[in-house]
């Protein structure tokens, strides 16, 4: 009976064939990574609209989905040298030891497009599903250090997520925080009544008019 539960524990534990731990062994992933170091960014992603599909697509295009997914997010984690875990269903995580929010908040939106674009390769044609990322950062967004930060990282990328799925879905957010310093301190209030109107006008959400232009600017220094 022991050895029974030593098995069924070890399974809990073990990575699937696409190398994506199981939620117990990516957390103490995480903590065994803020023990070395204590400098880490943590993504928290899933499905947008998987009921919808699977209801309107069927169970085998929402498995697709997932599949594909996982492809695309084992090819990231591999070339990036973050950790993949499968956290629920269709909720991922990658964690990215040693590296500050920025360069994992544009890796990750570069991410969702690649995501968005396999998805739509691999389900039927006319339907639809996209991704929705959150991104938090220790020390930045937690009040712990080192290993015991592990379960508020956690906890703060999901908040991050649901503030992207707050902005409609198919974005990349942070925490609740981090969207207001962004939007107070980094525009002046004529900007911010600018984007307002404009946003009314185009009826659009300004995270949307906002990650347009993000978009823009990446693509032009992309070019040069």
């Amino acid at each position: 009976m022991a050895k029974r539960s030593e098995q069924v524990k070890d399974v809990r534990f073990r990575a699937d064939a696409s190398g994506c731990l199981s939620r117990p062994a990516f957390e103490g992933a995480v903590t065994a990574a803020l023990k070395r170091e204590p400098l880490a960014t943590l993504v928290h992603l899933d499905l947008d609209d998987l009921l919808v599909l699977n209801e309107k697509a069927g169970r085998e295009a929402g498995d697709r989905a997932i599949n594909a997914s996982i492809a695309t997010l084992s090819k990231t984690a591999a070339k990036e040298g973050w950790t993949l875990g499968r956290i629920g269903g269709d909720e991922f995580a990658l964690l990215a030891p040693g590296t500050s929010l920025e360069p994992v908040f544009l890796r990750a939106e570069q991410l969702r497009k690649e995501l968005d674009a396999a998805l739509e390769k691999a389900i039927p044609h006319g339907q639809k599903c996209t991704v929705s990322m959150g991104v938090a950062n220790t020390p930045r967004d937690t009040k712990s250090r080192g290993p015991a930060a592990g379960d508020e990282l956690m906890r703060k990328a999901d908040l991050a997520l649901l503030a992207a799925k707050e902005q409609g879905g198919d974005a990349v957010g942070l925490t609740p925080s981090d969207d207001m310093v962004l939007k107070s301190s980094y525009y002046s209030a004529a900007q911010l009544g600018r984007l307002k109107g404009l946003a009314e006008r185009q009826k659009k959400k300004e995270a949307a008019l906002l990650r347009e232009a993000l978009d823009d600017l990446l693509r032009k220094h992309e070019r040069s």
